[in-house]
Formats: structure tokens, C-alpha cells, sequence
């Protein structure tokens, strides 16, 4: 009885001792570990209003540039409408530059055609030069007063011309801010999150929603100095996500990116020695076939 108390203990020391190889073991089996990500836009609202539709719901899978919602437009479009009409009015007070002027043109004509008269009859000793001379300072006063009404009257229109510039940029400016009343989606991807409500008013800058694309996850994993110098961008790799304590599944990865610079272990490593070591965050992409989800971990081997 007394041996069996003795050799119990030593059966436990080499049960601890095997499970604490057999875990070590288990950890170096992959060259880094980390976390998935995904690519996440935050959608927020452009223009404040009142939110009349927004057709969302979590899970939901959207295209890039889908309409799901738009925020009231009632004072824009009736902002558009009034300046519209004030362009009219402006249309409306050009002047009909050759209209204006007709009459002196047609009064000059009769004037340069006297003066032909006249000069045949001075050919002919009938008319004196004097009556020519009149008939050319009344053909210049009529030419004179042509140009100058003609002047007045385009730069009349050139100033309205430029306040219907004006009216055309507010009305380009208020078609914009229509524009931007419609919620759209910025890319592909599955919503992950909803954050208002129909009938909720929206303030500029106020997330709406939250998409991502979790068909190609992201697997953000720490390298050392040393295997930093056996990667490259594209190189393919196999990761291994865990799926509980005993599931596990192999994915075929794609070095996307690789960091510039190096940092400290981030603080999820356990060990503050490990924390206190320089590393190099990696990016690997992987394909989802649906059971990757943001957030699991997941190790790499090289």
C-alpha cells in the first residue's frame, strides 16, 4: 500500500510533463498565428434628413452601388424648382440684339443709298458738295449710335448671362446634394451591422451601416526578422484556422501584404517576454468558403 502512495505522484509528473511536450509541440508546428479580418466600410449618411427608406437588414448580401435607402429631398427639389424659375426670368429680359437695332440699320441703308444719288448728281453738276457732305455726317451719326446701342445692349445680356452662370452652378450644386441623398453601397459584401432605422432623421457623418466583404477574408499574423527574409508579396501559404479545440481546417493562402516597419508583439501574446519583442505583421488572403468569421484565430505555415 505504501509503494502504490509513493509511485502516484510520479505518475502524475510524467503525465503533466508529457501533455506540456505534447502542447509545446503542438504550438511550433506553425511558423505565426493571428486573428482573420475582413475588409469593413463604415457607410454614413452624406446629407441630414429625414430617413424615408433604408432596406437593410444584418447578413443581407449587397452589390457595389445598390440603392437601399434615401433621406428626404422635399426642400432641396423645391430649391431646384425656384431656381429654375429664376433662370427664366433672366432668359426672359435678354434683348434681341438685331431687333433693337433694325431700325437704324434700315435708316443707314436709306442714307447710303441717297448718298449714291447724290453723287451722280454732283457727277452731273445737279447736286452741290455741301449736300454730300451732309449726307456722310448723317450716314456717321446713324453708324455711331448702331455701335453704341449694339454695345449697350450685349453687355446687358453678357451681366445676365453671367447671373444665369451663377443660377446654373446653385442648381449643379443642389443636384449634387440630391445625389447624395441617395444611400448607396460603396462595394460588395454582406452587411454586418445597422445602425438607423427608417424614420429616424440622419445627421452628415452618422453611420448607417456597416458592409463587408467576408468572401476573402484576411489573416493579419506576426513574423520575426528572421522568417521575415523568406517571404514575399504573393507567395502562397497554407493557414489553419481553428474551429473549437479539436476542429481544424486547412486553407490555401496569398501574401498580400507585408509591413515596412516593425512593432511589439501586440499584447494578445501571453508572455511578457514575447510581448517585448520586435515583429512584422503579415497579411495573408484566404478564400472563405462560409465558416471563417472575423475575429477567429488562425496560424500560418510557410
Amino acid at each position: 500500500m505504501k509503494t502504490k502512495i509513493k509511485l502516484l505522484p510520479l505518475f502524475l509528473l510524467f503525465g503533466v510533463a508529457l501533455i506540456s511536450f505534447s502542447c509545446r509541440n503542438s504550438n511550433n508546428q506553425y511558423d505565426a498565428s493571428g486573428t482573420f479580418e475582413a475588409d469593413e466600410v463604415l457607410v454614413s449618411s452624406e446629407m441630414g434628413g429625414k430617413i424615408l427608406q433604408l432596406n437593410l437588414t444584418e447578413g443581407q448580401k449587397v452589390a457595389s452601388g445598390e440603392r437601399v435607402g434615401f433621406v428626404d429631398t422635399t426642400q432641396l427639389y423645391l430649391k431646384k424648382i425656384q431656381l429654375q424659375i429664376a433662370k427664366q426670368a433672366l432668359n426672359s429680359r435678354k434683348l434681341d440684339v438685331n431687333k433693337q437695332v433694325a431700325v437704324l440699320k434700315e435708316q443707314i441703308a436709306t442714307a447710303q443709298h441717297e448718298k449714291k444719288r447724290v453723287e451722280k448728281l454732283l457727277q452731273a453738276n445737279v447736286a452741290n458738295a455741301k449736300q454730300l457732305d451732309d449726307i456722310n455726317a448723317q450716314i456717321a451719326t446713324l453708324e455711331k449710335q448702331l455701335d453704341a446701342q449694339t454695345t449697350s445692349m450685349e453687355t446687358a445680356n453678357e451681366s445676365l448671362t453671367q447671373e444665369e452662370r451663377g443660377i446654373d452652378i446653385q442648381i449643379a450644386q443642389i443636384e449634387d446634394q440630391l445625389k447624395k441623398c441617395i444611400i448607396t453601397v460603396p462595394r460588395n459584401g454582406t452587411v454586418l451591422g445597422k445602425y438607423a432605422e427608417m424614420g429616424e432623421v440622419a445627421v452628415p457623418g452618422r453611420v448607417l451601416f456597416k458592409v463587408a466583404d467576408i468572401d476573402s477574408m484576411t489573416l493579419k499574423a506576426y513574423v520575426t526578422s528572421s522568417q521575415l527574409t523568406k517571404l514575399t508579396i504573393g507567395q502562397k501559404v497554407s493557414v489553419f484556422a481553428d474551429f473549437g479545440e479539436k476542429d481544424q481546417k486547412e486553407y490555401s493562402g496569398t501574401i498580400v501584404w507585408i509591413a515596412a516597419k516593425s512593432e511589439f508583439t501586440p499584447k494578445t501574446i501571453q508572455t511578457q517576454d514575447e510581448r517585448a519583442n520586435l515583429v512584422y505583421a503579415v497579411k495573408i488572403r484566404v478564400v472563405n468558403d462560409g465558416l471563417l468569421k472575423i475575429g477567429m484565430y488562425g496560424s500560418v505555415k510557410f
